[in-house]
């Protein structure tokens, strides 16, 4: 099996996870086709993580990419932790969310 990551994603894992869910278990080829008609905003690094991570199947590992798998999607990255000024001196937290979005791709079960 071959990964690959992007960390930091400036986008939160609730949204991430929308799209990541629909991919997960989907052969390459349909992922590809479910995330370029994808309207939201971070299917485009999705795919571009996927195609990083086929990529390494086919150069690092020598897999055929015809037969690989989406085997698994992770997100969930670190709060980025922010203080807003409030009334009376106060002070409320503003939590900026960020995604570390892992694919792994394997070669389908026969």
């Amino acid at each position: 099996e071959a990964k690959a990551v992007a960390k930091y994603v400036r986008v939160s894992p609730r949204k991430a996870r929308v799209v990541i869910d629909q991919v997960r278990g989907k052969d390459v080829v349909r992922a590809r086709e479910i995330l370029r008609f994808s309207e939201r905003a971070i299917a485009e690094t999705i795919e571009k993580v996927l195609n990083s991570a086929v990529a390494n199947a086919e150069n690092n590992h020598g897999m055929s990419t015809d037969n690989l798998v989406v085997k698994a999607a992770l997100d969930e990255g670190p709060t980025f932790k922010r203080i807003r000024p409030r009334a009376k001196g106060s002070a409320a937290r503003i939590r900026k969310r960020t995604s570390h979005i892992t694919i792994i791709v394997a070669p389908k079960e026969a």
